[in-house]
Order: structure tokens, then C-alpha cells, then sequence
């Protein structure tokens, strides 16, 4: 590949570097490839030894028409890591065990560092302890010291013993904001080599760095790791060559299909870029693009701010997308000089993108490039919308809310309904609020949150919020005193021109005092509500609601309390505070009465495309962005002052709540275990579709009655302490309490009871499901789960994988699998098993009471990805699943009993 080695001139002479060329190649199929194809293919070319990377690898993405249908593999080198803290600190304890472990198998601890750059930001931690005050930030960031000095230590510790390693300190904003305005490269010069910015996050929403241009995906932590240290099929191949040396090693992926989404036309006035998420959410998921990308493009591409395209892009793990991607065009490079990147890096950023064909310039004709299949969308034909009650891509157009919340009420419990008989429906439940007199009703909002990384990095719908709060104020409308409302911005630019504009005071006045900088409401760190509004939802059993301007909104996950939870654009979010229900239609009734007793509707406080737009021209500024990050790796005196320990190994806590050493690597030799099949399973738990990685692990708050609180009290852990699941996944004896312990879990052994129990089934006991779990292991029995579509939906959560782990799940059956999730699966042992088309469990009258035999060859070297097995129950029953694993790296993760122990061994050998 050498002959395609260019060099790339300044515009004032000089060089900027060198790089691998791609009209070099001189192949007219390139000019047919979709941008994001292009990245890979670069990839390809630059890393081509014929060893790791092979020619043959650089056709089948050239070819990627041809070959992409046909699920071939193929190798990807990503240029760095991201990671947030709750999946960063499992990450990091794994790192710290794999160097233990390399120590007992006489290996270099060493070997266990990254090779390529990780940024880790924290920013999961800050809950919404106090809100409602000008104290707010403080309050809770003490607070959040308080529960997670011994968690922040670790990382503290983690980014002195490992190389490359960048931690960015609590209370600095959302990981993925940091990314976009700070982090993000988009073209890599590294030692005078330049190549396209690639990335792979720990967090699902990494896909957010997408609309800048950059490819990046939610991979699963222990993925990430492998990433990070190197690994891949290539290794044992590399290792036979005498002229090996340690570099950054290739992913294995399958080659992706490519959706084209075209955009024509301009948002109408009123219209948000929230309500063109929801609505490209929908069509994706309607569409169906699982495993796939998606290429945004089109006329209506210029009508997108970089912090729209940011917002859509974002929300790619709800649409199921491994990455929904935006060329760079003459929008991105205006938002890099806006976020404070400098001319020169922005001049060469345009020049090599140029350079390579892999810059969209409209002014110019376009090339016609050739996707799997294609989607159009007219922005004109956008409208006002939410979605909810549990699920992100189940919309709502704002004029049909009233109507579909009554049609919830009705119907019987599932995505949309709650079962509450007609005569219940209008039943008013009065309590007593610090003094006052109140009422609930079904449908009342009790959080309003502005919060999470989907829209706190928009300005237009941050500032189009202030402008509906400064609306409302001056027409005399309060938010009801019991509404917990927060704003958690994704970064301190959001405050500066907040207060620049002199807007602040206006939301301050609702309620919607900054809490914190961070992911808070979204990820369930919503806090307590208050006692008095809690005692009157549980005695009534009242669905009470949540809106939040987040991404997630699954069953449990904002707040045990709020069964109705609706994603909506920070502006409705407002408006809904105002209202103080969702049982509303905002064109025809008001969401309040103005200080001269004149009904207020929403039309009177929503402000005009023209007003948002000039108020984001006027006070977004690149001197915040400059202010803003210069100061973000300086920390605060409360990071500053945690002590740490040195040295490369990390001296383990045995009293510890929350930093413990996992058991992955007890009693492991060089030899690999080799596959296994499944004999005589029980089945822990027979689930429908659509369970989420939250039913599976949940990051929110730990129950009282849990075995996990049970576990913390016996170690003297008071309640105020507990924390939340994700902030204690440093811990696998609490994690894998943790496992299934949704309140909102619906296991079809339990006849249609709701909650983290099952059926012991030798015995018929109810058990939670550890307790079940630990007993069928002190048997000696396997156990399996069934599942419906969409396994594993949601957050990119190894603790998914790795709890069942523990409780000794050894395969899953379902109808389908979410991507991260499945190859989380892969990565920890378990089988992830398919039901043929057309066949379920209900299909197949399984009960779950069955045990299950799984035939799976005891050689590596006879298993192939997506070959068929048989199953057979002990009723006589057989049937014939697809084992997913999709790539021959699976199987080796697999024959070696996960990618921990992959990793391990082969660093082993590489050192010998």
C-alpha cells in the first residue's frame, strides 16, 4: 500500500503530514461507497501488514456492494476509547484484576495497559439530591463525594498506574458533550500520520460524536477493554511471526449494511429538533436498521444545526443503529471554530477530509453513492411530539397526547397500557404538602427534568426553554411546589450562556435550578421525591408521570415511583411543569391561569424559530467553549484532594462496598476450557420482548427488600447510603444481587405477578431471582433464560452480561438479540441462541418448566458462526436454534471461556 502514501501541503506552503490516499487506489466503486464505509475502508489501507489486516479484507470493503449483504468480517482498528464512570469503574476493576491475574500466571502485569488513547469522564455519579435551590450544585456535589470518595479514588489510582489513560473530574458535564465540544479529533495527526477520528464508548449514546462527523459506537465495557489492550482473531497469528511487535490490534466486526436517510425541506416554526429525533427514532425502528448505519443526507442537511445532527445521532441505540452518521461538511467545521478549535486544525481537519473523499460540499454536484436501502424524510412534515410511556420510540403527536394517555389508562398493562378500571380513572388522592393542601391524580407530572446528553448540547432548545420559562413568568404562571424540577446541563457552556443572555433567572424562578453537570434524571439519579407525594402515589396506586429531555424512559429506570414516563424537548418539558399533568391537550386547554386570571395556553409562552435562533446567534460564543475547557482537567478541590495509592497493582479492600475483587480468573490455567454445551438447564426466567439491559441490571436505586440492601446491611451500610446499582458496579457480590432486580420485571413463571422474583422449579418456591439462582448452583444445576425480540435493549451494560454470569445463566434463547448486548453475551461465555423465524416460545408451548439439553460440539474447530444446534427439553420436545455467534473471534472468546480470559493468554504468549 505504499504507493497510495501521499503527502498533504499547506495552503501557505509546508505540510500538514502524510496520509493514506484514497483516489490513489484509482477504483471507480469507492465513489459509490457511503461516507461511513469510507472511515472503515481508510482504516483498512492504513493498518494493511497482511498479517492483522489483509488485503483481501481492503476488497471486501471496496466491494462493500457486493459483499456487505453476505455478513462478511472485517477487521477495525478504532482510534480511541471513551468511557463514562458507571461503566468505567468495572472496566478499570477488570484492568486491575487482569493484572493480578497476568502476575499468578507468570506473566508481565504491565502488558495490561491501553494502547490508544481513553478518556474516561465522570459523570454518571450526581443525583438530584437537592433541587429547587441556588445551592443546588454544591449540595449535591458534596453529597456526591460523600457516597463515591472510595469509587473516585479507584479511577484517581487507575489514571496514574495505567498509561494513556485521561479522567476527567466529577462535575465537568456529560461524557458525550465532552466528546463533541472537546475530545472529539475528527481527523487524527499523530506523529505527522493523518486518518479519520474513530471511537468506541462504554456508553450506548457514543454514537453522539456521529453528527460531528466521526464514527463512533457503543461497544460493551468488556469489548472496550479489549480494545484498549490490543486484541484480536489476528493475534495468534501474529504471534507465530518472528517480527512480532505489540501494537494496537484490530476489532472484529461484521461488515454493516448501510441505510441512506434523506432530508429534505425545514422544520416548521414551533418545531424542535427533539420532535425530529422522536420522529426519525420512530421511522428507524419501524424500518428496521439492527446491527446497520445509517448516513443522513440530502437538502435538508444545511437546515440542521451541528447540534441538531448531534441530537439525532444520539439517539442511534434507540433506533437500534450501531451509528447514525453525518459527513463533515461546511456545518461542522462552523461549530469546530465555534467550540474553540483553532484555524490551523480546522484548515487541516477540511484539507485532508477533502483530500480523501470523505468531505460533503453542497455547493458542489453530488456523487451518487449506493446504500442497502433507503428512507426520506420532509423536515416541513415534522410535528410537536413525545414519546412514552415506556419506550422511546413509541411517539406521540402532541395534538393526539390526551387521547393516547386515556387509551393507556385503558389498556391492559404493557408498552402502552396500564389496566386501571374506568371507575378508578378519575380518583383524586389529597395529601398534605409541607402545610398545603394537594391532590394527585393519574397522569400528574411529579418530575420535570431537563436533563441528560440528548438535548443539554443543543443551544436552541436549551435557550428555546428559557425562552418558554421567561414567557411564563412575566404571564404569571408558577410551576406546583411539589413538582420535582432540575436542569442538568451537559456542560458549563450551557450556563455561561444561560446567564449571558440573562435567561437563567426565569427557569430558576419554575424551579429549574442547575443541580449538577451531569447525566441525572436519564440514567435514574433522580433522587428521592418528596415523602409526603410518594406516600400519596403508592396508598392510591396512582400512575403518576415523569417528563424528562432525555433518551431513556424503560420501565423503572427514572424513578420507581413514576410508572408513566415521556421523553420530550426541553421546551415541553416546561411547558408540562407548568400544566403539572400529561392528561392535557395543548391546543385546546390552557396550561394555566396568568396573575390577571386570564387562561394561559401553550401557544402564549412557545417562542418563534426567529426568536430561538437570534438569542443561540447572540450568546453561544467560542470564548465559552475556550473557558470552559481549559479549566476541565484542573479538577476541583474536592478531586484534588483524594489521596491514592502508587504502584501498578492495586492493593484490594476486602471491606469495601464498592471496590472488589472480581472472581472471573480464580483457579484459571494457560489451557482454555474449550466450549460447552448446556445438559439439563432449568429455565431461571421466561421472559416476553423488548427486556431492556436496565430489567436486567439496573443502574438506579436499590431496594430495601433487595438482596443486594440485604447484603449492605449486613455489612453495616445504612439505608441513606445505599447509592444506586450503578454507582456500586465496582462490586460483583452486589451486582450480581443486582442481576434482574427491576421492581417493573415481568417473568412469565410468576402467572403475571410484577418483580424480581421467579420459580425455584424442583422445589415450586418463590425466590428472588439470586436466591433461586444460588440455590440451582449449590445443586450443581445449569440454568437458561427464554426471551422474545429485542433481548438486551438499551444501555451498553457488561454488567448485563456479566451478572447472569454469575448467577450461572449459560445461554439465552430469544427471538432476537440487541447488538451490544449479544456480543456482551459472547464476550462473558453465555450462548446466545436464536429461535428460528416464526417460532417462539409460546409457539413451541414452552413453559419454562421444561429442562433444556443444548448440543453444541466439545471442539472449537467444529462450531462456525450462525450454525444451527438442536435443543431438546426433557418432555420430549426438540427444536432447532442459530447460534449467534457471528464472528470466528467469538468463537475464540468462546473456546477460551470469554474475552477476559482471551485477552490474558494470548498477552501470555505474546510475551514469551
Amino acid at each position: 500500500m505504499g504507493h497510495i502514501l501521499k503527502t498533504l501541503e499547506r495552503p501557505d506552503g509546508g505540510e500538514f503530514g502524510k496520509y493514506y490516499s484514497l483516489p490513489a487506489l484509482n477504483d471507480s466503486r469507492i465513489d459509490k461507497l457511503p461516507y461511513s464505509i469510507r472511515i472503515l475502508l481508510e482504516s483498512a489501507i492504513r493498518n494493511c501488514d497482511e498479517f492483522q489486516v489483509k488485503s483481501k479484507d481492503v476488497e471486501k470493503i471496496i466491494d462493500w456492494e457486493i459483499t456487505s449483504p453476505k455478513q462478511v468480517e472485517i477487521p477495525f482498528k478504532p482510534a480511541r476509547v471513551l468511557l463514562q464512570d458507571f461503566t468505567g469503574v468495572p472496566a478499570v476493576v477488570d484492568l486491575a484484576c487482569m493484572r493480578d491475574a497476568m502476575n499468578n500466571l507468570g506473566g508481565n502485569s504491565n502488558k495490561i495497559n491501553p494502547l490508544v488513547p481513553v478518556d474516561l469522564v465522570i459523570d454518571h455519579s450526581v443525583q438530584v439530591d437537592v433541587a429547587r435551590s441556588e445551592n443546588a450544585v454544591q449540595a449535591n456535589m458534596e453529597l456526591e463525594f460523600h457516597r463515591n470518595k472510595e469509587r473516585f479514588a479507584f479511577l484517581k489510582w487507575g489514571s496514574n498506574a495505567f498509561h494513556n489513560m485521561l479522567v476527567v473530574p466529577p462535575g465537568s458535564g456529560i461524557v458525550h458533550q465532552v466528546n463533541l465540544e472537546y475530545l472529539g479529533r475528527v481527523v487524527f495527526n499523530m506523529d505527522g500520520m493523518l486518518y479519520p477520528d474513530s471511537v468506541v464508548g462504554t456508553d450506548s449514546h457514543t454514537t453522539m460524536i456521529d453528527g460531528l462527523g466521526v464514527a463512533g459506537w457503543g461497544v460493551g465495557g468488556i469489548e472496550a477493554e479489549a480494545a484498549m489492550l490490543g486484541q484480536s482473531a489476528f493475534a495468534n497469528v501474529v504471534y507465530c511471526q518472528k517480527t512480532f511487535s505489540f501494537h494496537m490490534q484490530p476489532m472484529s466486526m461484521v461488515l454493516p449494511g448501510v441505510v441512506g436517510f434523506k432530508l429534505s425541506g425545514k422544520l416548521r416554526d414551533g418545531v424542535t429538533a427533539t420532535d425530529l429525533v422522536l420522529t426519525v427514532t420512530q421511522m428507524l425502528r419501524k424500518h428496521g436498521v439492527v446491527g446497520k448505519f445509517v448516513e443522513f443526507y440530502g437538502e435538508g442537511m444545511s437546515e440542521l444545526s451541528l447540534a441538531d445532527r448531534a441530537t439525532i445521532a444520539n439517539m442511534s441505540p434507540e433506533y437500534g443503529a450501531t451509528m447514525g452518521f453525518f459527513p463533515v461538511d461546511h456545518v461542522t467545521l462552523h461549530y469546530l471554530k465555534l467550540t474553540g478549535r483553532s484555524d490551523d486544525t480546522v484548515s487541516m481537519i477540511e484539507s485532508y477530509l477533502r483530500a480523501n473523499k470523505m468531505f460533503v460540499d453542497y455547493s458542489e454536484p453530488q456523487s451518487e453513492r449506493v446504500y442497502s436501502s433507503n428512507l426520506e424524510l420532509d423536515l416541513q412534515e415534522v410535528e410537536p411530539c413525545i414519546s412514552g410511556p415506556k419506550r422511546p420510540h413509541d411517539r406521540v403527536p402532541l395534538r393526539e397526547m390526551k387521547a393516547d394517555w386515556h387509551s393507556c389508562l385503558d389498556s391492559r398493562v404493557g408498552f402502552k397500557g396500564f389496566a386501571i378500571p374506568k371507575e378508578s380513572q378519575s380518583k383524586v388522592a389529597a395529601f398534605t404538602f409541607h402545610g398545603t393542601p394537594a391532590q394527585l391524580r393519574h397522569g400528574d407530572v411529579v418530575i420535570a427534568a431537563i436533563t441528560s446528553c440528548t438535548n443539554t448540547s443543543n443551544p436552541s432548545v436549551m435557550l428555546g426553554a428559557a425562552l418558554v420559562a421567561k414567557k411564563a413568568c412575566e404571564l404569571g404562571l408558577e410551576v406546583k411546589p411539589w413538582v420535582k424540577t432540575s436542569l442538568a446541563p451537559g456542560s458549563g457552556v450551557v450556563t455561561k450562556y444561560l446567564q449571558n443572555s440573562d435567561l437563567q433567572k426565569y427557569l430558576n424562578a419554575l424551579g429549574f435550578h442547575i443541580v449538577g453537570y451531569g447525566c441525572t434524571t436519564c440514567i435514574g439519579n433522580s433522587g428521592d421525591i418528596d415523602e409526603s407525594v410518594a406516600a400519596a402515589i403508592t396508598e392510591n396506586d396512582i400512575v403518576a408521570a415523569a417528563v424528562l429531555s432525555g433518551n431513556r424512559n424503560f420501565e423503572g429506570r427514572v424513578h420507581p415511583l413514576t410508572r408513566a414516563n415521556y421523553l420530550a424537548s426541553p421546551p415541553l418539558v416546561v411547558a408540562y411543569a407548568l400544566a403539572g399533568t400529561v392528561n392535557i391537550d395543548f391546543e385546546t386547554e390552557p396550561i394555566g391561569v396568568g396573575k390577571d386570571g386570564k387562561k394561559i395556553f401553550l401557544r402564549d409562552v412557545w417562542p418563534t424559530n426567529e426568536e430561538v435562533a437570534h438569542v443561540v446567534q447572540t450568546n453561544v460564543l467560542p470564548d465559552m467553549f475556550k473557558a470552559t475547557y481549559e479549566a476541565i482537567t484542573k479538577g476541583n478541590p474536592m478531586w484534588n484532594q483524594l489521596s491514592v495509592p502508587s504502584g501498578t497493582l492495586y492493593a484490594w479492600d476486602p471491606t469495601s462496598t464498592y471496590i472488589h475483587e472480581p472472581p472471573y480468573f480464580k483457579n484459571m490455567t494457560m489451557s482454555p476450557p474449550g466450549p460447552h454445551g448446556v445438559k439439563g438447564a432449568y429455565c431461571l426466567l421466561n421472559f416476553g420482548d423488548s427486556i431492556t439491559t436496565d430489567h436486567i441490571s439496573p443502574a438506579g436505586s436499590i431496594h430495601k427488600d433487595s438482596p443486594a440492601a440485604k447484603y449492605l446491611m449486613e455489612r453495616g451500610v445504612d439505608r441513606r447510603d445505599f447509592n444506586s446499582y450503578g454507582s456500586r458496579r465496582g462490586n460483583d457480590e452486589i451486582m450480581a444481587r443486582g442481576t434482574f432486580a427491576n421492581i417493573r420485571i415481568v417473568n412469565k413463571l410468576l402467572n403475571g405477578e410484577v418483580g424480581p422474583k421467579t420459580i425455584h422449579i424442583p422445589t415450586g418456591e418463590k425466590l428472588s431471582v439470586f436466591d433461586a439462582a444460588m440455590r440451582y448452583k449449590s445443586e450443581g444445576h445449569d440454568t437458561i433464560i427464554l426471551a422474545g425480540a429485542e433481548y438486551g435493549s438499551g444501555s451498553s451494560r457488561d454488567w448485563a452480561a456479566k451478572g447472569p454470569m454469575l448467577l450461572g445463566v449459560k445461554a439465552v434463547i430469544a427471538k432476537s438479540f440487541e447488538r451490544i448486548h449479544r456480543s456482551n453475551l459472547v464476550g462473558m461465555g453465555i450462548v446466545p441462541l436464536c429461535f428460528k423465524s416464526g417460532q417462539d416460545a409460546e409457539t413451541l408451548e414452552l413453559t419454562g418448566h421444561e429442562r433444556y439439553t443444548i448440543d453444541l460440539p466439545s471442539n472449537v474447530s467444529e462450531i462456525r458462526p450462525g450454525q444451527d444446534v438442536s435443543v431438546v427439553t426433557d418432555n420430549g420436545k426438540s427444536f432447532t436454534c442459530t447460534v449467534r455467534f457471528d464472528t470466528e473471534v467469538e468463537l475464540a472468546y468462546f473456546d477460551h471461556g470469554g474475552i477476559l480470559q482471551y485477552v490474558i493468554r494470548n498477552l501470555i504468549k505474546a510475551g514469551q
